[in-house]
C-alpha cells in the first residue's frame, strides 16, 4: 500500500492534484515501462468494476454482451477508406509471429468496426435477423502522439465499452441513437456527473459516420472532456462490408448501423468532478466501500466495542451495503485520513460511549458533518444518509458546471472567457469557414450544435464571425 504521509496538492493545481491522487488513493500506477500504458491498483479496479457493472446492467436491457478478437486482418481494416484515414496514424501493427514475418499484417484494434462488421455480413440474412444490438467492454490501442495522461489520453484504453447495432432503416437507426443518448444521460446522472450533449461539426465527426453526437463534461480547470459518443453510421459501413438483408418482399436491402462508446474517461470524470483537496469523493452507487466502520477501542471495553462493530458490519452487509471494518492497529485519526483520501462516502465511528447510547457517530465525506445513527436501525439510517450524500454530490457538481459556462458575443470576449478557465456559449452559423476561424483564433474547439443540456438554453443569435443567423453552441479548450 502507498504511503499517505503529507497532503495532496490543492485541487486548483488540477493536473498535479489529479496525478498525485491517482497514486495516493491507489487508483492507477503510472510507472509501467511503456509510455501511455498504466496499471490499475486493486482499489481503483474495484471502482472501475462497480461503474462498468452498472453500465452493463443498463445495456443488458436490450443489448447482448459479446467479445470479438483484438487482432484485425489488414485487408479488413483497409476496406473502409474514410475510416482508416481517421485512424491511420494511430494503429499498432503486428508484423511477426515469433520470428516469422506474417503474410497479412494484423492491426491491434483502435476500435472494432472492421473486426465486427465482416461477421455481421455473415449473421444478417433476413429482416427477421434485425435488429442486432451487441456490445463489448475491451481494451483498444491507439498510438497517441499527444501528451499521454492516465485515464484521459492513453495508448491502451483498458475499458472501452462499444455498442454496435444493425437496423432495417435509417430512421430505426436514428431511434437507436436517441435510445443510446437517453441511456448515457441515465448513466452519468447515476454517477452525479453533469454532461452536455451536442452534435459534432461535420469535420469532427467519426470517420464514416453520417453524424456524431458527443457527450462532454467540464473538468475542474475549465477544459472539456469528451466522455461518450454515439454515431449514426447510415449505410456507409454496411455497403463496404456487404451487410444486407432480404425484406418481406424478397428484395435485397442494405442495412443501417449505429455505434456507441464510453471509455475509462468516465472514471477520470468521476474522480475529477467530485474530488476535493482531501482526495476522492465517490457517489455511494460506485464506491468501493460505501461505509467504513472505525471502532474506537479503549481499555477494558476493547472487546465489547469490537464485537458491536462486527455486528454493525454484518447488519449493514445483510442490507446490501459494501462495508469495511477498519480494525488495524493505527490511530483513529490516521484511519480517518486514509478513508477520506479514498473517498468512502460515510464513516461510522463506534466507541464505548456510543455503544452505551446504542448509537454510532456518522461522518459524511462530502461535508464533514457529524450526526448519529441508531445501531438498532442502522441499515435504514445509513440508507437515508447515503441518499442525502448522493443528492449533495449532484448539487455541487451542477453548481460547478453552471459556474464554468459564460456567454461571449465577440472574439475578444470569447478569448477572455477561455483564458479564465471557462467554457463559452456563443452563436454560430454552422458554416465551416466561420467555425475554422473561431477555433484558430481562440485556440479551442467547437463542441458542436444542437446542444442538449439542462445548463444551457437553446437560443438563436448572430454568428460570432459572419453575423448571419446562428444557434447556440459551446467553445472550449479540450483534452
Amino acid at each position: 500500500m502507498n504511503e499517505d504521509a503529507g497532503t495532496l496538492p490543492k485541487k486548483q493545481d488540477f493536473s498535479e492534484w489529479f496525478n498525485e491522487l491517482l497514486w495516493r488513493a491507489e487508483i492507477m500506477d503510472v510507472r509501467y515501462p511503456v509510455k501511455g500504458l498504466y496499471v490499475w491498483y486493486p482499489y481503483g479496479f474495484a471502482i472501475r468494476k462497480f461503474v462498468y457493472n452498472h453500465l452493463r446492467e443498463m445495456l443488458d436491457r436490450d443489448h447482448k454482451e459479446t467479445l470479438f478478437p483484438l487482432l484485425i486482418p489488414e485487408q479488413e481494416f483497409m476496406k473502409e477508406a474514410e475510416h482508416i484515414k481517421g485512424f491511420e496514424n494511430e494503429v499498432y501493427w503486428v508484423t511477426h509471429g515469433g520470428t516469422t514475418p506474417l503474410e497479412v499484417k494484423l492491426a491491434l484494434r483502435p476500435t472494432s468496426e472492421t473486426a465486427i462488421y465482416p461477421m455481421f455480413a455473415l449473421w444478417v440474412r433476413s429482416h427477421a435477423d434485425l435488429p442486432i444490438k451487441i456490445y463489448q467492454i475491451v481494451n483498444t490501442f491507439r498510438y497517441e502522439t499527444k501528451q499521454t495522461r492516465p485515464l484521459i489520453r492513453l495508448r491502451e484504453i483498458t475499458s472501452f465499452m462499444e455498442s454496435h447495432t444493425v437496423h432495417a432503416t435509417w430512421d430505426e437507426a436514428e431511434s437507436q441513437v436517441e435510445s443510446e443518448i437517453a441511456l448515457t444521460r441515465e448513466f452519468y446522472r447515476s454517477l452525479c456527473i453533469p454532461i452536455i450533449i451536442s452534435k459534432r461539426p461535420d469535420w469532427d465527426k467519426f470517420p464514416g459516420a453520417d453524424y456524431t453526437i458527443a457527450v462532454d463534461t467540464i473538468m475542474p480547470n475549465g477544459k472539456t472532456l469528451q466522455i461518450g459518443t454515439v454515431h449514426h453510421l447510415g449505410d456507409h459501413f454496411s455497403r463496404t462490408f456487404s451487410i444486407k438483408y432480404e425484406d418481406k418482399n424478397g428484395e435485397q436491402k442494405v442495412a443501417y448501423q449505429t455505434c456507441y462508446g464510453i471509455s475509462e474517461r468516465c472514471i477520470a470524470a468521476l474522480i475529477s468532478v467530485h474530488g476535493d483537496d482531501k482526495g476522492l469523493i465517490l457517489p455511494p452507487r460506485v464506491a468501493t466501500f460505501q461505509t467504513v466502520i472505525v471502532p474506537i477501542t479503549i481499555g477494558k471495553r476493547h472487546d465489547d466495542v469490537l464485537a458491536a462493530a462486527e455486528k454493525l458490519k454484518t447488519d449493514l452487509e445483510k442490507a446490501g451495503f459494501r462495508v469495511m471494518l477498519d480494525n488495524r492497529d493505527m490511530r483513529p485519526g490516521a484511519k480517518y485520513y486514509w478513508w477520506e483520501l479514498r473517498g468512502v462516502p460515510l464513516r461510522l465511528e463506534l466507541g464505548p460511549r456510543d455503544l452505551d447510547a446504542g448509537k454510532a457517530m456518522a461522518v459524511c465525506r462530502t461535508t464533514g458533518e457529524k450526526t448519529t445513527i441508531s445501531l438498532a436501525t442502522a441499515a435504514q439510517d445509513v440508507t437515508t444518509v447515503l441518499a442525502d450524500i448522493t443528492t449533495g454530490i449532484q448539487i455541487k457538481a451542477d453548481k460547478h458546471t453552471i459556474s464554468h459556462l459564460c456567454t461571449a458575443d465577440s472574439m475578444e470576449s470569447l478569448n477572455t472567457v477561455l483564458n479564465e478557465g471557462k467554457v463559452a456559449v456563443i452563436h454560430w452559423c454552422r458554416n465551416q469557414e466561420c467555425g475554422n476561424i473561431i477555433e484558430e483564433k481562440a485556440n479551442s474547439s467547437l463542441l458542436g450544435t444542437e446542444v442538449r443540456s439542462d445548463y444551457i438554453n437553446s437560443t438563436e443569435g448572430p454568428c460570432l464571425i459572419c453575423k448571419k443567423p446562428g444557434k447556440a453552441t459551446l467553445v472550449g479548450r479540450t483534452y
